[in-house]
């Protein structure tokens, strides 16, 4: 349940629209996200004691890189349909080494008397909701997220942030996003966020140029789910197989 006031309307649309590519190749191996722990398995008779393993140990680092057709941070701004409220998001999207889309992150700036700048994540779906994320600026503090709302096939993540912390992210590099699976393993997706800083304080992208993006974006939406409807009717048992070799992330 979102915990910050959320932008509505149709800058919601259009950031929806954007991040959307997510859905249709998340993680895979990541399963379904849910509140409730995996339950342990029975310890086998006359097991024999072992050490305690460190807190993180088997710990997974996904290193992201921006997805190629979206070459630099964009910023978005729009008037929320219930008031006059402008507000921009500067968002981006991101994939792995192998192409992968698998997460997207935007950070809201309303300019309305009391708005608060809120970060918001797109990562894929198999996290336990509680204790969340833990959101850490390379060596800075970390910020704590909370899961809000889900599609299909991804999660979002939302942060409310304050001035410094945006700052910081201007002179950044690194954003690390990390949340446990079913297994109780730690993910991190790390983002790079050259280049946030120019986008966020710059102009917003032209009306038209967002359109011809978000025309393209949809025609490779329909492309690409044609592409996995096709891949179900051919083979459905050996197509997300497939799919989860190629995208499982290293150790």
């Amino acid at each position: 349940m979102p915990f910050a006031p959320r932008p509505a309307g149709s800058v919601t649309a259009r950031i929806g629209l954007m991040m959307a590519m997510l859905a249709l190749s998340a993680l895979p191996g990541l399963a379904q996200t849910t509140g409730q722990a995996p339950k342990p398995k029975q310890p086998a008779p006359k097991a024999q004691p072992q050490k305690a393993q460190p807190q993180n140990a088997g710990a997974v680092t996904v290193e992201l890189k921006a997805e190629p057709s979206q070459p630099e941070w964009t910023k978005v701004c729009g008037k929320e349909q219930a008031a006059s409220t402008e507000v921009c998001y500067t968002t981006r999207d991101f994939v792995t080494d192998k192409g992968q889309r698998i997460a997207a992150v935007a950070l809201y700036d309303a300019k309305g008397k009391g708005a608060q700048k809120l970060m918001r994540i797109l990562v894929p779906l198999g996290f336990l909701v509680s204790p969340g994320t833990r959101i850490v600026l390379d060596k800075s503090q970390p910020v704590g997220g909370r899961f809000s709302s889900c599609l299909p096939h991804g999660c979002f993540v939302e942060a409310p942030v304050k001035d410094d912390f945006v700052a910081a992210i201007k002179k950044g590099t690194t954003l690390n996003v990390s949340a446990r699976n079913q297994a109780g393993k730690e993910i991190t997706f790390a983002i790079p966020v050259a280049g946030f800083g120019k986008a966020f304080d710059g102009p917003p992208i032209d009306p038209q140029v967002l359109a011809e993006r978000q025309k393209q974006m949809q025609e490779e939406i329909q492309k690409r789910q044609e592409e996995l409807r096709s891949q179900r009717m051919s083979d459905p048992a050996q197509a997300p197989a497939a799919s989860a070799g190629a995208a499982a992330p290293k150790n």
